[in-house]
């Protein structure tokens, strides 16, 4: 499983903007019944923030009272409309747009000191000549060793102003003395396609992690790259891929359509239907097609999954979808804070809603993977619970469904080796990849003259290194774990950690879908002629 996949739904949805702080301070001389001639429910919220800020016998921070009101509102629409705090705003915002303003590493603070994991290809700091191993003690002059500095506050040193200078001082192996180094800031892609290679001599494989504004573009050349290598047949990942913007998930699929084909349609509360179609545009209209999902492919994941589908484009492959059919626009509320608040649910082409119910509130609703876990559906397709009252039918004849997540074609188990949940926690807490790192500064002039397709074909970890991790794990970390059963699944997840610290650009994924069954069946269907394509 790709390390980037999430193994719970974490999604942001959306929210709604709500008029607070509309209209002027009240005057508390005069309590009469005028104060309330409107007798609208947001005068009533009004006031009562007013009365605690001017009345209230201790002082209160009225901006918290706010934001629990707002979210309690929320609560009570559905799961996906959300309120994005001030704070939060500007990760958020990078998130989606694609970028961000930095110099381009990927650091881990070891030994009290901020050491580059790896530099961002064609980034700021692979410019000016940083490396992997480098110890960053200095940014303009700021001591950064020893200092008991978080993530954030560490980031926020880095981070700057597009074009300004920061001047590094860093210790390299082989060095006597520090070297200082000029990075210009520059803006810094947030890659949403994590790999693009050939699994086959015509099958090409791309992953998309998420929609943001910037995947398309990024889609696009990997496409245009795979096809040059000569793909005739594409697999796209979109495993654990929680969505973004329904416009970027519809130029992708107009790769795949014919010109005129129905994307989908949405549908708002006054009854207004748009529709989306597909243009001449598409460069793979003539290509085959493969699209892996999974419990955690939401929204925009499935508008792909279910527009392929419902035209008889393409093979569906994995497990039932996740269950989103909802479209959020983000509001602004005046303070730098938003809501994301939906505006409409969308259908795909045979009309089909794919929106899980939420009538049993919020956390019920997003403890759904354990629910399907306990209800045996990731091992075995039989125990998809299907309903025949949303039962439609493809221009061809297949059978499809809705009420809740896209059902593949052809379904494939949960790996419940490679998806272990001691794997994943040890590489949701950076445990994996710090240890990688650790392990490549032992020596890591001996990887150099090692090329990416040398390490991925002959390069194994051993016994020994797992004996390594293990004692890392229980002194370092303070655990007490013992590989027995996952043996050589971490084995793979730890190849799979230093080919990204040493080679970046997909490598992980490429080591990591060796052992892969979604991906290996997905090979099988390819070259198999009588697949569903």
């Amino acid at each position: 499983m790709n390390l980037k996949r999430k193994y719970l739904p974490l999604l942001l949805g959306a929210a709604i903007a709500i008029g607070i702080f509309i209209g002027g301070s009240l005057d508390f001389n005069d309590k009469s019944d005028s104060l309330f001639t409107s007798n609208s429910k947001k005068d009533k919220l009004n006031r009562l923030i007013d009365y605690i800020d001017h009345d209230y016998v201790e002082d209160v921070n009225t901006d918290s009272i706010v934001d629990v009101t707002v979210n309690g509102i929320l609560e009570n629409l559905d799961p996906h409309s959300v309120y994005i705090p001030k704070e939060d705003m500007q990760s958020v915002a990078e998130n989606m747009k694609g970028d961000f303003v930095g110099i381009g590493i990927s650091f881990y603070t070891f030994k009290d000191t901020i050491t580059v994991i790896r530099t961002i290809e064609n980034g700021p700091s692979e410019r000016a000549g940083l490396k992997g191993g480098d110890r960053i003690i200095t940014a303009d002059g700021d001591s950064l060793f020893g200092r008991d500095l978080s993530n954030g506050d560490l980031v926020k040193k880095l981070k700057g102003l597009k074009g300004t200078d920061v001047t590094l001082e860093v210790v390299r192996k082989g060095f006597d003395k520090p070297l200082k180094f000029k990075v210009k800031r520059g803006v810094i892609p947030i890659v949403s396609v994590d790999a693009a290679y050939m699994l086959t001599n015509n099958l090409g494989y791309i992953k998309i992690n998420r929609f943001a504004e910037s995947t398309y573009k990024e889609f696009k050349a990997a496409l245009t790259k795979l096809e040059n290598a000569g793909a005739t047949e594409i697999a796209l990942d979109l495993r654990d891929n929680p969505g973004g913007f329904l416009g970027v998930a519809e130029k992708i699929v107009d790769e795949f359509l014919e010109d005129d084909k129905l994307i989908l349609f949405t549908k708002n509360k006054r009854g207004k239907v748009e529709k989306s179609f597909a243009t001449s545009k598409g460069s793979f209209e003539d290509g085959k097609i493969f699209v892996l999902i999974d419990e955690n492919s939401a929204s925009a994941s499935e508008i792909v999954a279910g527009a392929l589908q419902d035209n008889d484009k393409g093979t569906i492959v994995g497990r039932r979808s996740y269950g989103k059919g909802l479209v959020q626009r983000e509001m602004q509320l005046g303070d730098g804070s938003a809501v994301r608040l939906t505006v409409s649910k969308y259908y795909t082409p045979t009309g089909r809603s794919i929106q899980r119910s939420y009538e049993n509130g919020n956390s019920s609703y997003f403890d759904d993977y354990y629910s399907r876990k306990v209800s045996g559906e990731l091992l075995d397709e039989e125990k998809i619970e299907i309903a025949d009252s949303l039962k439609f039918t493809t221009p061809k004849g297949k059978v499809v469904y809705g009420g809740g997540g896209i059902i593949p074609d052809v379904f494939v188990p949960l790996d419940e080796g490679m998806q272990n949940e001691t794997i994943t926690f040890l590489y949701r807490r950076g445990f994996i990849n710090n240890f990688a790192f650790e392990l490549l500064e032992k020596d890591r002039d001996a990887f150099k003259d090692i090329t990416k397709e040398d390490y991925l074909v002959n390069y194994e970890i051993t016994d020994e290194v797992i004996e390594e991790f293990q004692d890392f794990l229980n002194v370092k970390r303070k655990t007490n774990i013992v590989f027995v059963a996952y043996k050589e699944e971490a084995k793979l997840y730890i190849k799979a950690a230093i080919a990204d610290q040493l080679y970046g650009n997909g490598a992980f994924e490429e080591v990591l879908n060796l052992g892969d069954n979604m991906v290996n069946e997905v090979i099988n269907l390819s070259l198999n002629k009588d697949s569903l394509n």
